[in-house]
């Protein structure tokens, strides 16, 4: 039935402005979505048949769909297709929050806004963190260390440890902002480390972390985090 449901959508969509940006496609697939009119677990069409629908190439959609997925709006199963994920009533406040961010704010914007969340983390962390979380993190550092050869593997071990000291902070609302930034930025630009020398210096930074963590010292933890985010900032403007 949801697969049925699932087949006028690319009727459902008209064409977007020439020279459109992702963001404008990830948009217009957000207010099909959230309409009421599917069903969870719908079927999307295929890339191609979404492609013609919206006027753009298969590559926009192909990121739009991958930014969706992030966020939790769609899921892919590999080989059976992409489906819509939760209810409309479950979907709106976060399309509320996360469509505001895709639509409105440039990258340098979400670097800054990171930023300063993450350096809050880093604060509250230092307070909260308790010995289990402390374990979590050193392994991951751990791995960090073990993976610098590998820099797809660094980076997932990179976003390990920021994503514990999210949860060691206890801050549910600022763990699920931070989660939305970070994604954003995950999937408009490439930010991982170019290079194992990066690599070693984003690993240092990341020592300094937890050892102002192991302290349970806030103020070290808030500079030490600021020093990190400095650094990222400045391998993101090289980027774009």
């Amino acid at each position: 039935m949801a697969e049925q449901a699932g087949a006028g959508i690319s009727e459902a969509f008209g064409p977007v402005r020439s020279g459109t940006a992702v963001s404008d496609v990830a948009t217009r697939m957000l207010d099909l979505f959230t309409s009421g009119a599917l069903t969870p677990g719908t079927r999307l069409p295929p890339e191609r048949k979404l492609a013609e629908s919206l006027g753009v190439g298969r590559s926009a959609v192909r990121e739009a769909l991958a930014a969706l997925e992030i966020l939790g709006i769609v899921t892919v199963r590999p080989g059976s297709g992409t489906y819509l994920r939760g209810t409309t009533s479950e979907l709106l406040p976060q399309t509320l929050r996360w469509g505001l961010l895709i639509g409105e704010h440039s990258t340098t914007e979400l670097v800054e806004l990171r930023s300063g969340l993450e350096i809050y983390v880093a604060r509250l962390a230092a307070h909260r963190l308790d010995s289990t979380g402390l374990e979590a993190l050193g392994r991951t550092l751990e791995e960090m260390r073990e993976s610098l050869p590998d820099l797809d593997g660094f980076a997932q071990s990179d976003q390990e440890f920021h994503r514990l000291l999210s949860e060691g902070a206890e801050n549910s609302m600022l763990l699920d902002q931070l989660t939305v930034t970070r994604s954003l930025l995950r999937v408009y630009e490439d930010r991982q480390v170019q290079g194992e020398q990066e690599a070693r210096i984003a690993l240092e930074e990341h020592e300094s972390i937890y050892t102002a963590m192991v302290h349970g010292d806030p103020e070290a933890a808030a500079a030490a985090m600021a020093r990190h985010m400095a650094t990222a900032a400045a391998r993101v403007s090289s980027l774009t």
